[in-house]
Order: structure tokens, then C-alpha cells, then sequence
């Protein structure tokens, strides 16, 4: 019997057996710690000390977990540097099998602040999404924890999501060029119901905003959630490159770092035209920009020290109330 036993428990281990990998800093033990909620949202390019040094004070002191799907783990050293942390780890998860090992869904349940790198964001949704991965990261958001995510990180902390969906490696982002003109392309990937972070339903969030010239394609996934029915109210929270916006539990955002700061956009009605092929018309765009220092309310919708402008998009042309020469 207790060789049956030992034969099950190897082919147990050996049916999760997986690349994951772990690399830990600091106490291997837990540490007692009560973190309160918070996301951090970070437009990506150059991390922002503030933010992490902020989620770190959300963590009180437990476990910062930084997870990845590619990568190595350069950030563990970063945040060591910055927090009073009981320990800072990289959970790297690259592909299902992995996401289905118990001890994964065990790491990730045992930390107090989760972070998610950049990358490709469709590896996060095609690897993470429907296994023990995502329930655990949804579970530790529940119970109050505090969540940031960079890049494509940022990208999939919304309710929707572009899928960033690629026939290779190598092929370049989705411009906004491409999709003004041809709202349904074929690499306008949209995915909805990923994470569930409080704050953020009818949201889609984007990242290296103004840096990669996104606000087109912005304007198209909201017109694309309204045309498709996914929401009859979709919201943006579009943030640029050294920029972070800083949810506190209430709803409540301030803006941090050396970048353009974020772009809280909302349509107020649905597109006029959005089919394949024809260029988007999509008017009555509500936009609040909020720089460094500027506050924005979430339930709200509304901010201070920002300024508020429209824009339209007439035959795949964005057009703006505020800037003669430039929509941001």
C-alpha cells in the first residue's frame, strides 16, 4: 500500500511537472501583514519609483510578488531597493501547463501585493485565462489586495482587454492607422472578463499612449465594445509612457511620474459608423487629460487639475475640440 501510495504522488508531481519558475528575495517564511487595496496603473517605458514604492506601503510589509509569462527577474532587485518588504519574488508562468500546477495558484495566493510586468499581454490571457492562475490573482484582488500591472500588465487589468493577438513574434503593435480605417481588422482582438479588479468594469485600459501615437486604436476598441454590445457605456483609462495613475479603495486616482499622465475617455454616444472595411465616424468623445499631480475620480468620472476636451473621428480622422494640431 505504501508503495501504491508513493507511485500515485509521483505521477501526481509528475503531471504538473513545469517551467515555471520562482526566485524569491528576503524571508522564505510569511510575514503577518493586513494590505489594503489599490491598483497602480503604469503607462509602461521607465518604472516609476513612486508607484512601486506605493504599492509596497498597500502591501504593509508582506510579500511582493512580481508576475511574468517571458523574463527574468531584474525587478526583484528594483523593488528590494525601494520597499520594506518581507520578501520581493518573480513568478515566471510561461505557457497552461504551468498555470495549472497547484503550487503556482499556492505562490500567488500567499502574497500581499501582486504586480504584473510587461510583455505581450496575449501570452498572459492565452496562458492565464480558465486555470487556478487567474482565479488565485482574482481571489488575492477580492480579499483586498493591492494590484499593479505595467505595459501589457497594465493592459489586462481592465474588464476588457486588447488581445494583442500576433501571427509572430516580430510583427509590429496594432497602430492607429490601420484600425480608423478598419475598425474590424483582423488583429483588433478584444477579450473581456480576464481579471476583476473593483474600479475597472467597463473599462479598457491602454498603455505607451501618446509615446506609440494609441489614441486611435483606443477610439476604435470603445466603438467596437458599443457596436458589439459588449457595453453601452465603455470607459478608457489610457496611460502614457513614465506615467502611473494611483487607485485608491474609494474610486479616488492621482497621477504620478515624468510623462504625459493619463487620458480618462468616454463616449457619450454610440459610433455612427463602425464596420469592416469603412472607415470609423464616431463623435461626442469625452476626454479628461490629467498630468502629473492631477486627481481623477473613478465613480465619478470627473478630475481636478486636468482639462477636459472632445474629440471626433470622421472617416477614420481624429479631431479635436482643444489642439489644433494634435488630438492630445
Amino acid at each position: 500500500m505504501r508503495n501504491l501510495t508513493f507511485i500515485v504522488l509521483l505521477l501526481a508531481q509528475a503531471a504538473f511537472a513545469s517551467p515555471y519558475h520562482y526566485i524569491r528575495l528576503g524571508h522564505s517564511g510569511d510575514a503577518a501583514s493586513h494590505p489594503t487595496p489599490g491598483i497602480a496603473l503604469m503607462g509602461g517605458g521607465d518604472d516609476i519609483d513612486d508607484a512601486f514604492r506605493w504599492l509596497c506601503r498597500k502591501g504593509d510589509g508582506g510579500d511582493f510578488l512580481i508576475l511574468r509569462a517571458r523574463g527574468d527577474d531584474d525587478y526583484n532587485s528594483y523593488v528590494n531597493s525601494l520597499c520594506k518588504a518581507n520578501s520581493v519574488s518573480t513568478l515566471i508562468i510561461p505557457d497552461r501547463e504551468s498555470a495549472q500546477d497547484p503550487a503556482v495558484a499556492a505562490i500567488i495566493r500567499q502574497s500581499e501585493v501582486i504586480f504584473i510586468a510587461g510583455g505581450d499581454q496575449a501570452r498572459y490571457v492565452n496562458f492565464w485565462q480558465g486555470t487556478p492562475v487567474q482565479d488565485a490573482i482574482n481571489a488575492q484582488v477580492a480579499a483586498g489586495h493591492p494590484i499593479g500591472g505595467t505595459s501589457a500588465g497594465l493592459a489586462i487589468l481592465g474588464q476588457f482587454s486588447y488581445g494583442s493577438l500576433k501571427d509572430k513574434d516580430d510583427d509590429k503593435p496594432l497602430g492607429s492607422a490601420e484600425t480608423l480605417n478598419n475598425p474590424y481588422h483582423q488583429r483588433v482582438t478584444l477579450v473581456r472578463d480576464f481579471l476583476k479588479v473593483p474600479h475597472m468594469g467597463n473599462t479598457i485600459t491602454d498603455s505607451h499612449f501618446v509615446k506609440r501615437d494609441r489614441l486611435g486604436r483606443t477610439l476604435v476598441f470603445l466603438a467596437r465594445l458599443m457596436q458589439d454590445g459588449w457595453s453601452s457605456d465603455p470607459r478608457s483609462i489610457a496611460v502614457d509612457e513614465k506615467s502611473a495613475v494611483l487607485v485608491e479603495a474609494d474610486g479616488g486616482s492621482s497621477i504620478v511620474g515624468k510623462g504625459r499622465g493619463a487620458y480618462f475617455i468616454r463616449p457619450t454616444r454610440p459610433p455612427k459608423t463602425c464596420e469592416g472595411g469603412i472607415p470609423l465616424v464616431f463623435e461626442a468623445i469625452s476626454v479628461y487629460h490629467a498630468p502629473k499631480n492631477a486627481h481623477f475620480s473613478l465613480p465619478m468620472w470627473t478630475g481636478s487639475g486636468g482639462a477636459t476636451y472632445t474629440l471626433s473621428v470622421v472617416n477614420g480622422v481624429v479631431h479635436s475640440t482643444q489642439f489644433q494640431n494634435s488630438t492630445y
